[in-house]
């Protein structure tokens, strides 16, 4: 049985290439301990997660059985974490199931609905379980948004163009679409209309949520993840860029959810929220 003060972990998605940081991380941390890995890939089915992913054995075998795995970490005296980085198809009802199983999830899997956040929401609070959903754990993103907030204030022109790796199967991002909603908060209507716009090839103008701002999609490899806002006005242009180069930049963001979702009682969206 693990200390008092040690969280168990479960690392959903464990070999995927998020999982593997993840998993590299939670293993190394203080005050937290690695009790399952769970991925939906056969290759892997029971090895040591440790050596896959190359921080030498830790004994645990990778599984393809959430439900058992939540279960094993529910026999800790310190209540158990699910990180999910998994897939959009299974994102819901993963964080459904840990919150079932009286395990709070930390989730960066984007892809959920407005419909889906307000479901898991509601049966959050009903548990009484805190939840974590972040669209992107880098603190540069988190000031990225902060710094485009105040150059809201003096600029009505704005676009958001986020780049992905080709993998990625959700477009836009949902740091692209939190960037736009934050933005959108400020309560002022963006990109006035200046003419009858037509595309001649569709999608050509990006995706436009409620708050006007178009949003554009990069997919290609070599890529990992990028967004950049550029803001317009007459006579000049200002760009806010963010750059990821390794996943390990997310690593803090992640294993400062794994310790703030401990104290939450229900379902918070966003990073920023918790810093």
């Amino acid at each position: 049985m693990a200390e008092e003060s040690v969280i168990p972990v479960v690392v959903n998605g464990a070999v995927g290439k998020m999982g593997r940081e993840v998993v590299k991380a939670v293993s190394q941390a203080e005050g937290m301990t690695l009790v399952g890995a769970v991925d939906r890939n056969t290759d892997y089915m029971g090895e040591d997660v440790g050596e896959v992913v190359g921080v030498g054995p830790l004994e645990v075998p990778i599984l393809n059985d959430l439900q058992g795995t939540l279960v094993m970490a529910t026999q800790y005296s310190t209540q158990g974490v699910m990180v999910d980085f998994t897939h959009p198809d299974s994102v819901y009802e993963n964080t459904r199931t840990a919150i079932a199983y009286g395990v709070r999830p930390v989730v960066g899997t984007t892809g959920l609905t407005e419909k889906q956040l307000s479901d898991l929401t509601d049966f959050a609070e009903k548990a009484t379980t805190g939840v974590l959903i972040a669209p992107n754990f880098s603190i540069g993103i988190i000031l990225l948004q902060q710094a485009a907030i105040q150059a809201s204030k003096y600029f009505d022109n704005v676009e958001i163009i986020e780049l992905h790796h080709n993998q990625k199967a959700d477009a836009p991002s949902g740091t692209a679409i939190k960037t736009a909603q934050m933005l959108g908060e400020i309560g002022k209507q963006y990109n006035p209309a200046q003419v009858e716009e037509q595309e001649t090839l569709s999608g050509a103008r990006g995706g436009v949520g409620d708050d006007n701002i178009n949003i554009h999609s990069v997919r290609l490899p070599g890529l990992l993840a990028h967004q950049e806002i550029i803001f317009g006005a007459s006579g000049q242009t200002y760009t806010i860029r963010h750059d990821t180069s390794d996943r390990a930049a997310f690593m803090p963001g992640v294993l400062l959810a794994i310790r703030k979702v401990t104290q939450l009682q229900t379902l918070v969206y966003g990073l920023e929220k918790i810093l």
